[in-house]
């Protein structure tokens, strides 16, 4: 299992929690040897993901409302997002699985290898603890976050605030810096967005174009400009 353990940056202290994590439930089926499969760790590995995600968008995207946070959630956890992580990490590889299951492409269905990833979660949730499993959650969605961080929401929300203030009149919505602080490498943004001398909004981010999404955000929100 060392090589899998080397690209999850992981070593686990009880070998038998990964080889559960590992073991599809078609070898069971297949073998009538009902040891265990990772059905039962992909239930935790679930809980663990929905926890850590939700953790961090409320922690890190303050301007969007519930709705928005649930949507980003989902996309993050989805069985599509779970995929392209245990391809990343080729976790079909390491898959035991009965040999039908193997010959109908089971190393490369959807369902399998997001379970996969899933069982994999509740599994170093159980050996470490659950800060051990937000890191490499984290680690794993990192692309994903970065992206979400400049376009949090899949509407471009400066985009929709611009057509629908000038819906109303021919000026467009100006961002305004209003303070950046912190040191260089982790530099906080504070921008308000302003229309006809009124501040709609106000947001914050890392860069400068992730705080001008928070205040759209916050504009879109409180619709100042139908006071």
């Amino acid at each position: 299992m060392s090589p899998l353990e080397d690209r999850i940056d992981y070593k686990f202290r009880n070998s038998l929690l990964l080889a559960e994590a590992l073991t599809h439930p078609s070898l069971g089926h297949e073998t009538q040897q009902y040891h265990f499969d990772n059905q039962r760790l992909e239930f935790l590995g679930d809980a663990v993901l929905q926890l850590v995600m939700t953790e961090y968008h409320f922690q890190n995207i303050r301007a969007a409302p519930e709705g928005q946070l649930t949507k980003l959630r989902s996309r993050l956890v989805s069985r599509e997002a779970l995929k392209t992580h245990a391809l990343g990490l080729d976790l079909g590889r390491y898959l035991m699985m009965g040999r039908g299951e193997e010959a109908s492409g089971g190393r490369a269905r959807t369902s399998t290898l997001a379970d996969a990833f899933e069982a994999l979660v509740g599994a170093i949730y159980l050996d470490g603890d659950l800060a051990t499993a937000r890191k490499f959650i984290l680690a794993q969605a990192k692309d994903e976050l970065a992206q979400i961080a400049e376009e949090p929401v899949d509407i471009n929300p400066k985009g929709q605030l611009q057509e629908l203030l000038q819906s109303i009149s021919p000026v467009s919505p100006t961002y305004e810096t209003i303070s950046q602080s912190g040191p260089e490498h982790e530099r906080t943004f504070v921008v308000q967005v302003m229309w006809g001398g009124i501040v709609l909004g106000k947001g914050s981010g890392r860069s400068k174009k992730q705080a001008e999404t928070a205040a759209a955000l916050e504009a879109l929100e409180l619709q100042g400009w139908k006071k």
